[in-house]
Order: C-alpha cells, then sequence, then structure tokens
C-alpha cells in the first residue's frame, strides 16, 4: 500500500514515517499544506493521513480541496486538536477517521486497515491467485501450501500485484507504490526485484505465474 503522510513537525513526520515502512508500507512525506494538497491530487494513494495544524494551507483546506477535485482517497486525521468541535468539522469536511495525538501506534495501524476496507469493500484480508496466497496481516506467502521467505521490498511487490489481478502494471506504477514518489524510474531495480521475485514463486513450478511484457510492464495470472 501507498500512503502519503501530511505532517509539518520533522521528528514526528520521520517517525511515523519510519515505523510504517517498517510495516511494509510506501510512504510519501509532505510537510505543508500545498505541497501535500498537489500530491495528493496528482498523485494514486491508497490512504492519505493529514496534520490540521499546516503551514501554507491548513489540514482542512487540504481535506475541503481534495474532496472538491473529486479525490475520494481515504483521509485519517492525525492531529492535537482534540476538541469535539475540532472532530466534528474534520469528519464533516469529509475525513474518513481522526485520530489524536499521542497516540498508540498500534492504533494507527489498525485504523489504516479499517479505511482501506472500508473504501474498497473488501471483508477478507488474504489474497490468492491460483495456489498462491499472500496473507497482508501476517505477512506471509505460500505456494501450494509451503511456505515463501520474502524480503519486505519483494512482499510489497507481490501484494501489489496480486491486489492487481490479471492487469498489466507498469514499471512505473510498481516503483511508485513500492518505493514512492521520488524513485529512480530509470533505474532496473524493479526488474532486479521481479527476477528474485518470480524465481521464489515460479521456479519450483511448471506453471508460472509472473510473467514480463518486455517493453510494458509485468501481469500476475495463471496462464493455461
Amino acid at each position: 500500500m501507498r500512503l502519503l503522510l501530511i505532517e509539518d513537525e520533522p521528528d514526528m513526520a520521520t517517525f511515523i514515517a519510519k515505523n510504517l515502512k517498517a510495516h511494509g508500507f510506501s510512504v510519501d512525506v509532505s510537510h505543508d499544506g500545498e505541497d501535500g494538497l498537489f500530491m495528493a491530487t496528482h498523485e494514486e494513494y491508497d490512504v492519505v493521513i493529514l496534520d490540521l495544524m499546516l503551514p501554507k494551507l491548513s489540514g482542512l483546506s487540504v481535506l475541503r480541496q481534495m474532496r472538491q477535485k473529486g479525490r475520494a482517497t481515504p483521509v485519517i486525521i492525525l492531529t492535537a486538536k482534540d476538541a469535539v468541535q475540532d472532530r466534528v468539522a474534520g469528519l464533516d469536511t469529509g475525513a474518513d477517521d481522526y485520530l489524536v495525538k499521542p497516540f498508540a501506534f498500534a492504533e494507527l495501524l489498525a485504523r489504516i486497515r479499517a479505511c482501506t476496507r472500508r473504501h474498497t469493500g473488501q471483508t477478507v484480508t488474504d489474497l490468492q491467485v491460483g495456489d498462491l496466497k499472500l496473507s497482508p496481516l501476517t505477512r506471509k506467502a505460500e505456494r501450494a501450501g509451503v511456505e515463501i521467505e520474502l524480503t519486505a521490498t519483494e512482499f510489497r511487490i507481490l501484494e501489489y500485484l496480486m491486489r492487481h489481478a490479471g492487469e498489466v502494471v507498469t514499471r512505473i506504477q510498481v516503483s511508485e507504490h513500492v518505493w514512492g514518489y521520488e524513485f529512480e524510474s530509470f533505474s532496473n531495480v524493479v526488474d532486479v526485484h521481479v527476477y528474485k521475485l518470480r524465481t521464489k514463486i515460479d521456479r519450483e513450478h511448471s506453471k508460472k505465474l509472473i510473467h514480463t511484457l518486455r517493453g510494458v510492464g509485468y501481469v500476475l495470472q495463471e496462464r493455461n
């Protein structure tokens, strides 16, 4: 999953981003409202985590303009403002959830999962394509009942491919969702990681699941 964190306090932003990445998320960070609004309306994110007290443009203004521009991305307000009227204003402006600082990081993770479930309508957390299974909650992957050891990056790539099973995804789409906004798109690191992932997923099986479309990207699907 690719997240956008809009938080002006550097230490807080570093703490949140570091811990989200440790849990397998790709995270872009913005430190002011204007830049955050641009990123939120020009890039694709699964969830936006938004502070209210931001320089240049307030969090409520960012949220209001996102909704006015038709962006339905789930937004979790994360702020020190805990008055009831602040919560009401945030939710009425279009926030999906509201979490007050200080907070337990486990609660933030739970709220992110809840927001994505509501947004996508998903009630089943595990993903499956053929005999390949992946659990985002336990962070385990297996094929034909045999567990596969994956690095954090390989797990994020596989999760992205499985969520888009049957669809062709480009190298740029993979890089943006796995590494984030500032990834160098001319690098061959995506091909290297996909090659290693394919070795682990397909090497011992006659039916291959991860396919490369030369010059285009990748597709994960069963083929006869």
